[in-house]
């Protein structure tokens, strides 16, 4: 197969990416730009954003070196040559849509449910599923639920639910919304200065970049500009106070203490984890917020601050200030310095593309304090299900607990999850793109690196976010079928005994739809 039609890792849309010249020159991809269905999809594509920053440009400069990427990011043992595009290319054979004979622009034929149903429904009766299984296909280009079988069914996402999480989040948010850290001066009390924390769980005391080959806030800069800013106020012994009133409610989520996740705070460094590691599983420190309180001392000492005593928590009555309007730490303390996390676009892609439940439920907060509501469990619960139900999609019945998928008692229907990524599709919501651009590549990246083998239909076609708990198994993305239409899914079972086999069936559901065109 000649290198240009080599699969290449960052494309969302695999066909058009892994085309050569000649053939999108001639549209054997029936990809006109003035077809609705396929419109919708390259403007997706164009303003996915943000291409030039974070986990999309590690996918890019992966594929341009032919690069598997590996566990670590690095490619991975055989960058010479990247995997066969045979499955990204198979609609290539594909006879070309009608054209309209005025205009000459082609038609792109929808799925019928019907067609849909003989390719799944046979897939859905396996025995490795559980009891509860439930699957969802939406077209794009028109919101149209083509395919539901108990499409409306409550049922425990796990994971899925982070897609729910990133849309309310971008939503309230917007893409370009950052997560500021601060240090501030405590007002009448000389010497005295406070580390107050901006519900940034990426925030890093390490030296190297993001496990997305981003730069995250870093708590050694604003060390650095700390020690500045003092030095100019003349000040060399200080006292240090951190300040977590960001948040509201417990810390404590129903499944702690658990290797999967930190006490959410509002002030935490590397996500609380004990050893090195940037992504998955790792022993949690106990109190995130006094632990890096600790580490930022020790980084001001090292840069020639004497902090004298332990950090201690510090309340707003200690800061001689009030909450501000939405329920945050705003004393008037003086900031003497401030760092910033990557824009909301890049944490969402990260929260995906990792399945992060660190940042997962800080985004959940922040959704809260910006609609007005306690940055609390139970406000971010009431926050996000009022901003999906604004953006008028299906919530009836939906119980969204956490925003990580993690407690047990979420239940969402499938027919929501795959409403969810069809409005993160639509033309009119831009604002919504890093949920899909931060879907896992299947065979290739994040969670789905290690599924999908090389013969695999939907490998390099299908981008989807997986759940996974005891007994619980769901996917839900998007692909692109063999005539070339923009489709999204969900596909859950609940009381599986065999999560591996449950995972296979679920992989060729998805590669059931990208494979059909299913008329």
């Amino acid at each position: 197969m000649p290198d240009e039609a080599r699969w290449r890792v960052g494309g969302w849309l695999g066909p058009w990416r892994a085309a050569t010249v000649e053939q999108r020159r001639t549209g054997l991809l029936a990809a006109g730009s003035a077809v609705v269905g396929l419109a919708v999809a390259a403007t997706c594509v164009v303003a996915a954003g943000p291409w030039d920053s974070g986990q999309r440009t590690a996918e890019r400069q992966r594929a341009a070196s032919g690069a598997h990427p590996g566990d670590d990011g690095r490619p991975g043992p055989d960058p010479a040559r990247a995997p066969d595009a045979a499955p990204v290319l198979a609609p290539l054979g594909a006879p070309l849509a009608s054209a309209n004979p005025d205009t000459g622009e082609r038609s792109v034929p929808v799925p019928t449910g019907p067609g849909l149903a003989d390719a799944l429904e046979p897939l859905l009766r396996d025995d490795a599923l559980g009891p509860l299984r439930a699957g969802a296909v939406v077209d794009v280009a028109t919101g149209r639920q083509l395919y539901g079988a108990k499409a409306g069914t409550g049922a425990i996402p796990a994971s899925t639910v982070k897609i729910a999480t990133g849309v309310a989040a971008l939503s309230a948010l917007g893409p370009g919304h950052r997560l500021t850290t601060r240090v501030t001066a405590a007002p009448g009390a000389p010497g005295r200065i406070v580390l107050v924390g901006g519900g940034d769980p990426t925030l890093t005391a390490r030296a190297t970049r993001g496990p997305d080959g981003s730069h995250p806030a870093s708590l050694r800069q604003l060390a650095d500009e700390t020690a500045r800013a003092l030095r100019a106020r003349g000040e060399h012994t200080v006292r240090l106070g951190y300040d977590t009133s960001l948040y509201a409610g417990t810390s404590r989520h129903p499944i702690l203490p658990n290797e999967n996740l930190a006490p959410v705070t509002a002030l935490m460094v590397d996500e609380g984890r004990r050893d090195d590691s940037d992504r998955g599983p790792a022993d949690r420190v106990k109190d995130p917020a006094a632990e890096a309180a600790r580490t930022f001392a020790k980084l001001l000492r090292d840069r020639g601050v004497k902090v004298t005593g332990d950090p201690r928590p510090t309340s707003d009555r200690d800061k001689g200030g009030a909450k501000d309007a939405k329920g945050g730490a705003g004393g008037p303390g003086r900031t003497l310095a401030s760092v910033r996390s990557q824009p909301l676009s890049s944490l969402v892609e990260r929260m995906l593309t990792y399945s992060d439940n660190d940042i997962a439920e800080a985004l959940t907060r922040h959704t809260a304090r910006a609609t007005g509501h306690p940055a609390s469990f139970a406000g971010g619960r009431a926050a996000v299900t009022a901003r999906l139900k604004r953006l008028g999609l299906p919530v009836a019945g939906a119980h969204l607990a956490d925003g990580s998928g993690l407690d047990r008692a979420d239940k969402v229907s499938a027919g929501l999850l795959a409403q969810l990524l069809a409005r993160a599709a639509g033309p009119d919501q831009p604002a919504l793109r890093p949920v899909l651009t931060g879907l896992p590549v299947a065979g290739f990246t994040g969670t789905l690196r290690d599924r999908y083998g090389k013969e695999a239909v939907g490998r390099g076609v299908v981008r989807a976010k997986t759940g996974t708990l005891y007994g619980v198994n769901t996917l839900a993305g998007t692909v692109v079928d063999a005539d070339g239409r923009l489709l999204t899914f969900a596909f859950l079972t609940n009381g599986s005994t065999d999560p591996a086999a449950a995972q296979r069936v679920l992989d060729r559901l998805a590669s059931a739809v990208a494979n059909c065109g299913c008329r």
